[in-house]
């Protein structure tokens, strides 16, 4: 086989390189939610008709009117502009949520599945001591360990989230090295990390990219289950869980409260699962 040939069978085709043509409703819809969403975040301070954490005892409890389009709540704060302020934390939340396991994991997966031997032993073991236990709980017992805040959750979500990631990456990294361009880039001549970066990687990612696109929601109730708890985002930062949590005793005189925030949570998480079904339909990903 001459130099040329094996040039020829280098190039496989990347995830930045596929054409997206017919694109399904689904992934406009879900795309066109999460585009909304990242809107409101950016421009809170503008549409946000009132201050977050601003209190006015004069309008405590005061249910849905044309001065708070979704009421207040038991300190006279107004829910519409806590929701939208929220939007940032909760946001933010899944996205740094997501980022940090999927470039650890990612990492782990690939080395380990590259290499093999006693480090692809010893990252299956930790996956399985990490499995082993309700991801959930395990993520509790993290933030305790730590201290309630925004910090203790990104550290311990990354510590619980990344395996997904590893195993995934790791599960197409054990198939692609094996891929005729890959011997070909080896009989080349060429190093491990060029193999590993610019051949390999590049075309391991995409289900882990339309993964982590469902993960988002994942990681979104996660934040609001855990800031609900009162482990999380701390009182009185505008987040949804948080929200919810105060709301709890006032479900039945106060029901906006509650149930405005558990809506903005629901649509955040259907516009990326949304895009994430859209997404893995054009990529040809099914999880």
């Amino acid at each position: 086989m001459t130099i040329a040939t094996l040039e020829r069978a280098l190039p496989e085709r990347r995830p930045w390189q596929i054409r997206f043509g017919n694109h399904p409703a689904v992934l406009y819809a879900g795309g066109g939610v999460v585009l909304l969403w990242i809107v409101v975040a950016v421009f809170a301070d503008v549409i946000a008709p009132y201050e977050p954490n601003a209190h006015n005892l004069k309008d405590v409890l005061q249910p849905p009117n044309w001065a708070h389009w979704l009421g207040t709540d038991n300190f006279g704060r107004d829910v519409l502009s806590r929701i939208i302020h929220g939007t940032r934390i909760d946001l933010q939340m899944g996205i740094v949520g997501v980022a940090l396991p999927f470039v650890i994991g990612t990492m782990l997966g690939a080395i380990a599945g590259y290499f093999g031997g006693i480090v692809d032993n010893i990252l299956m073991r930790i996956l399985d001591v990490v499995l082993a236990f309700p991801w959930l709980v395990l993520l509790m017992a993290i933030i305790s360990l730590l201290e309630p805040g925004l910090v203790s959750f990104y550290i311990a979500i990354t510590l619980v989230a990344w395996v997904s990631y590893a195993r995934l990456v790791r599960s197409q990294v054990l198939v692609l090295k094996n891929s005729d361009f890959v011997v070909a880039a080896r009989n080349l001549g060429y190093g491990h990390a060029r193999i590993m970066f610019r051949h390999i990687l590049p075309n391991a990612l995409v289900p882990s990219i339309v993964f982590s696109m469902s993960d988002v929601v994942l990681v979104i109730l996660a934040g609001s289950a855990i800031s609900y708890l009162g482990l999380g985002v701390q009182p009185p930062t505008a987040e949804w869980g948080v929200m919810i949590a105060e709301g709890q005793n006032f479900i039945f005189t106060a029901w906006w409260m509650t149930t405005f925030p558990g809506l903005a949570i629901v649509c955040l998480a259907l516009g990326f699962s949304l895009l994430a079904d859209g997404l893995g339909e054009k990529l040809g990903v099914r999880e």
